[in-house]
């Protein structure tokens, strides 16, 4: 595992926080909602539940919220929702990373269409895009929770693939698999996780004349104000 990755050149941080922590909540309260429909609101008898819960407990999801979301999937009015990932060619050969969460997949269609005919890029066919990027899990950890070298040795001991210091503290990059475990160790043994999440992180990266990345930055801007969008993930160069 490599002691410094290139993750400030590949992470995308367009977002406001408030907007992003807004599409964070929005995700976790809907698959809360579908884990329920699916298997009941009992965490201990449903793992898509207990998964839910230990992302809304990550992102720091407020306990009414997280009830208040269980009590509506009961309802028989409360439609299901289901997970959709779009692969798209940008601007330039930049490829991009959609995941929704949609309770109508007709409409979310027909919103990427939309997108693309407005702002540019194509819809590409399953597996065109997504060849060049893994899904990974990423913790966030804050400086004041240790120091790098100390962190470094223990995420390694549990399986990370990448570890990188920035300025607000430490990502730590895993196996998805491992994610909730990882982080579920570290806490056990008394550290604060600011964020756990799922990425989809490119292998390679696409440099940009500043033309092609505004015209990208206005596709992605787009997509990101949709409803059913949770996440956006592309491999342009920074």
């Amino acid at each position: 595992m490599a002691g410094h990755s290139k993750w400030a050149n590949i992470k995308h941080k367009k977002e406001r926080a408030d907007a992003k922590k807004g599409k964070i909540f929005s995700r976790i309260a809907k698959e809360i909602i579908s884990a329920v429909k699916q298997g009941g609101a009992d965490p201990k008898a449903n793992t898509k539940l207990r998964l839910a819960l230990q992302k809304a407990k990550g992102a720091n999801v407020p306990c009414d919220v997280i009830d208040r979301n269980i009590k509506k999937a009961a309802s028989a009015d409360q439609a299901d929702f289901t997970e959709l990932t779009y692969e798209l060619y940008g601007h330039g050969g930049v490829g991009i990373i959609v995941d929704a969460m949609t309770d109508n997949k007709n409409r979310t269609a027909s919103d990427m269409r939309i997108a693309t005919n407005k702002k540019g890029g194509s819809i590409a066919s399953p597996g065109a895009v997504a060849f060049n990027f893994d899904r990974k899990g990423v913790l966030q950890i804050g400086k004041d929770q240790g120091d790098e070298e100390t962190l470094f040795m223990q995420v390694a001991a549990m399986g990370a693939d990448d570890f990188d210091v920035t300025d607000e503290g430490f990502i730590v990059v895993m196996p998805q698999e491992l994610l909730y475990a990882v982080k579920e160790k570290l806490e056990a043994g008394g550290l604060s996780i600011k964020e756990a999440r799922l990425e989809m992180i490119p292998k390679t990266t696409v440099a940009c004349d500043p033309d092609t990345r505004a015209a990208n930055q206005g596709l992605m801007d787009f997509l990101e104000n949709l409803d059913d969008v949770d996440a956006i993930f592309h491999n342009m160069e920074d």
